[in-house]
């Protein structure tokens, strides 16, 4: 006879069981930089999967440049992935990676994995921080004129930075609750809570961006879309 102890014990453990699935479906990022043989590449080398205007940005020795201030965008949106790419700066180059975008007519309507030679004025705006939002554990980042490594994950709500071979960092959106204010206690610029963004888009990069409009390099831009 199953009586009613044995069925609450088997719940609880049926329970725990789907909790543990959860955490590690929601902490599923690579340890350290993927073999990406076999990734999708995201930009065509004819540039014919995304939306710019004419001629902002064209491939130069196989690395992706921009060559005014306009970014660049997938036509594509994606949900959960891990995307590769490699990228070089110039002295005083200000540009990122911009992560399924809810409006690409808004740049706050995208978070921002920030590319930079060192870091702009706001707020986490080093390099390899969520723009604004989310600083890297520490800086990974390599002299310039050479060539960098980002790993990111998106599953869900976390987000997740392998830069040049270490996790700078692992974090949950839906730790921001509030709108234009971070977990932390500082503030953001964002008009809405980060918890509430979307969780699917196209990818971006952006344009010539700063004072200096100094170019960036991007190469090498893959990914793998997770279910």
């Amino acid at each position: 006879m199953i009586t009613l102890q044995k069925i609450q014990r088997l719940a609880i453990a049926g329970l725990a069981l789907l909790s543990a699935q959860g955490a590690i479906s929601l902490q599923a990022a690579p340890q350290s930089h993927p073999n990406t043989t076999g990734w999708q590449n995201v930009f065509a080398q004819d540039l014919a999967n995304v939306e710019m205007p004419a001629g902002a940005w064209a491939f130069e020795n196989d690395a992706l440049v921009a060559k005014t201030h306009d970014s660049i965008w997938t036509k594509k949106s994606y949900r959960n992935f891990v995307l590769d790419l490699e990228f070089k700066v110039a002295k005083e180059s200000n540009s990122g990676i911009f992560l399924r975008s809810g409006d690409i007519k808004k740049a706050l309507a995208a978070l921002e994995i920030q590319v930079h030679d060192s870091a702009d004025g706001a707020l986490y705006g080093m390099v390899g921080a969520i723009y604004n939002a989310q600083p890297p554990s520490k800086n990974m980042s390599k002299p310039i004129g050479e060539w960098n490594r980002f790993t990111i994950t998106c599953e869900g709500s976390r987000i997740a930075l392998i830069f040049n071979g270490e996790e700078v960092f692992n974090v949950d959106l839906n730790t921001w609750t509030e709108a234009r204010k971070n977990p932390d206690g500082t503030v953001n610029k964002f008009p809405q809570a980060l918890k509430d963004f979307s969780r699917s888009g196209p990818l971006g990069l952006q344009g010539l961006h700063g004072k200096a409009q100094a170019p960036v390099w991007y190469r090498n831009i893959k990914i793998k879309e997770l279910k």
